[in-house]
């Protein structure tokens, strides 16, 4: 089957195991794909993957295709994407609640991720977006190419090296509005698929994450080579703040959040209908 996951440390860390054989992987062989998660939801749009890592914000457009399994996913507290610019703003707007963006040119990693939802929730009259990789937005920010940017994953604890400057924490506001961990990332696969195997790979994921749980905090050489020139410390923080007890098993509380999170995008796209089942 083919398995698509992006080369950021914590779904290398998720699938270390699986991918590399260190666990019995039942009879199960493996086509693996690492794509930056834009790429990976669009895939997943044309159905092109078996099983697959995408943004819970594309998920509304593919419940026609895939079901969301129970393990591998990226939910949390804390961990959310952040809005930052090059130029500091004064305390009356730092927390995000008075700063009003309506025409400003704002980076987002990808129309179709769960950033772009978030953000669009925060807000909602923002009408000037550009869409690009999430590696390329701070390098925009700093060159004037936008004035806001959008970042995820590893840029969370980078940006501040550059001179940037946070406005709001989308998952922050997100959680005081849900009360929900943020739901960012899931695991789906094909509806096609004979059950028993979507139950065997769920099974197995969950065996992969555990298997890399025991051996952490080392890393690996499968999560080095896919982390370009990260430092060690910085790939720990990535697993620490997106791999944790949701990506081992989403439970109802996780569930509850994918939810709120569909139900957000319906009450904005109401021609969307849902299909159950949602979830394995």
């Amino acid at each position: 089957m083919t398995l698509g996951f992006s080369p950021c440390p914590n779904d290398t860390f998720i699938f270390d195991a699986l991918v590399n054989k260190k666990i019995d992987t039942e009879g199960l062989e493996f086509e693996v794909v690492l794509e930056d998660v834009q790429t990976l939801n669009e895939w997943a749009m044309s159905g092109k993957l078996d099983i697959s890592k995408i943004s819970y914000g594309v998920f509304p457009l593919v419940l026609d295709k895939y079901i969301v399994l129970n393990s591998g996913g990226a939910l949390g507290k804390g961990v959310g994407p952040l809005l930052i610019t090059a130029v500091e703003r004064n305390p009356s707007s730092s927390s995000g609640e008075k700063l009003r963006i309506k025409n400003e040119k704002v980076g987002v990693p990808g129309r179709n991720t769960t950033a772009h939802l978030l953000f669009s929730l925060a807000y909602p009259e923002a009408g000037n977006k550009k869409f690009m990789i999430f590696s390329e937005i701070e390098n925009s920010v700093l060159n004037g190419d936008v004035e806001f940017g959008v970042i995820i994953h590893e840029n969370r604890f980078t940006y501040q090296d550059k001179g940037l400057h946070k406005v709001i924490d989308l998952g922050d506001y997100w959680e005081k509005e849900t009360g929900l961990p943020i739901p960012l990332g899931g695991i789906v696969m094909k509806r096609t698929i004979d059950d028993n195997i979507k139950q065997k790979v769920d099974r197995l994921i969950r065996k992969s994450i555990e298997y890399s749980f025991q051996h952490y905090p080392m890393i690996t050489e499968y999560v080095k080579e896919h982390s370009q020139e990260m430092s060690e410390s910085v790939m720990r923080q990535h697993i620490d703040l997106y791999v944790n007890d949701f990506s081992i098993e989403l439970g109802s509380k996780g569930k509850e959040a994918v939810y709120k999170l569909l139900e957000i995008y319906l009450s904005s796209n109401p021609g969307t209908k849902l299909i159950d089942p949602i979830f394995l």
